[in-house]
């Protein structure tokens, strides 16, 4: 039961899909017992640390330059800000710290800059992860090589639906970044976002990509549509809430050793639903007020929900290799310049 599989067929993920509610989220929650502490959850926090015109036509996006929403293009944020809200995120109990920039690819120059950062947050005794656009082969080994623990690089959707929601980058392009960074010994981040008006095939062929990786990926990040004004998913039917469900079972059954993410969304679930997610495998979920630019539970919310629940963040995996003691009592001014962000999509 707890064997790892890279060779899933479509039609036997779709046949997860159609079994009973309660039979899936059964088999899902034993394996999950098998591999983890189903008390424990794994507290990520993400950063945006470059904001807005970001040149990719993602229908979901606002930090698509092609789409209207009225955000603000921003500089990437000093090396300071940084450490601060890393320190912070800390401090309330993360144990990853996740920074995103809204490009299509890195520069390398911008590239040096990223890596200054990783390497500062890791001293920190955190976990890292970035999230940058497309790498080549020579970038991946950079950040390998500043100690980066794990790259996100979502596959967003299925193969088949892929081109109704981004046209600006291919399929491939996503395949071949994973890749490069698998080559280069870092942790793989990779999921999708659900209800931007894909089928349940689409979520099964998502979730068969992703489980027929070389290696499962070490975390995957489902997202529920944050839908924004001012992009073209704005205004679609809104996935059922059994369907999310469903599909963070289906993830767990086919990733077993994964970390399954209750990532964008969660401002529009309800406490049931997100309960019913951790008994069906999601075992880490973004912690903080905001994820880039789009709303996230404040952190009293989900302490409350865990304390409810039994459950308890999950202990930081390394120590502080770097003693220096960073000053978050002047967090102010960067909380308040995320606040004035437009509300959009992670």
């Amino acid at each position: 039961m707890n064997e790892l599989r890279n060779d899933w067929l479509v039609e036997e993920v779709e046949a997860l899909f159609e079994l009973p509610f309660n039979d899936l989220l059964f088999r899902a929650h034993q394996l999950h017992r098998e591999n983890f502490n189903v008390n424990e959850i794994q507290m990520s926090t993400l950063l945006s640390i470059k904001t807005g015109a970001c040149p990719e036509d993602c229908s979901y996006c606002s930090q698509s330059a092609i789409n209207d929403t009225g955000l603000e293009r921003e500089r990437l944020l000093e090396l300071q800000a940084v450490k601060k809200a890393a320190a912070e995120a800390k401090a309330n109990g993360s144990t990853r710290f996740c920074m995103g920039a809204a490009w299509r690819n890195p520069t390398d120059k911008s590239l040096d800059k990223v890596i200054d950062m990783v390497t500062e947050v890791k001293a920190m005794g955190m976990e890292t992860c970035v999230t940058l656009g497309m790498l080549t082969e020579q970038q991946a080994k950079r950040l390998n090589e500043a100690g980066l623990d794990y790259y996100n690089h979502n596959l967003d959707t299925s193969p088949e639906f892929y081109g109704e929601v981004i046209t600006t980058r291919t399929y491939q392009d996503r395949i071949d970044t994973i890749q490069h960074v698998r080559d280069a010994g870092i942790n793989v981040c990779s999921g999708g976002i659900l209800g931007m008006g894909e089928t349940r095939y689409d979520r099964a062929r998502l979730l068969q990509e992703l489980a027929n990786l070389p290696e499962h990926p070490g975390s995957v990040p489902i997202n529920d549509l944050v839908q924004v004004k001012g992009t073209p998913l704005d205004g679609i039917d809104k996935l059922d809430a059994f369907e999310f469900i469903r599909t963070v079972a289906v993830a767990r059954i086919l990733m077993p050793k994964s970390y399954v993410r209750l990532s964008a969304g969660r401002t529009e679930m309800n406490e049931q639903t997100q309960a019913m997610c951790f008994f069906a495998g999601a075992n880490s979920m973004f912690y903080g007020d905001r994820l880039l630019t789009t709303e996230n539970p404040e952190e009293d919310k989900d302490k409350a929900l865990l304390a409810k629940l039994g459950m308890q963040p999950e202990k930081a995996k390394f120590e502080v290799t770097n003693e220096e003691e960073v000053d978050v009592s002047s967090l102010d001014h960067i909380k308040v310049a995320v606040e004035e962000k437009v509300s959009a999509t992670a």
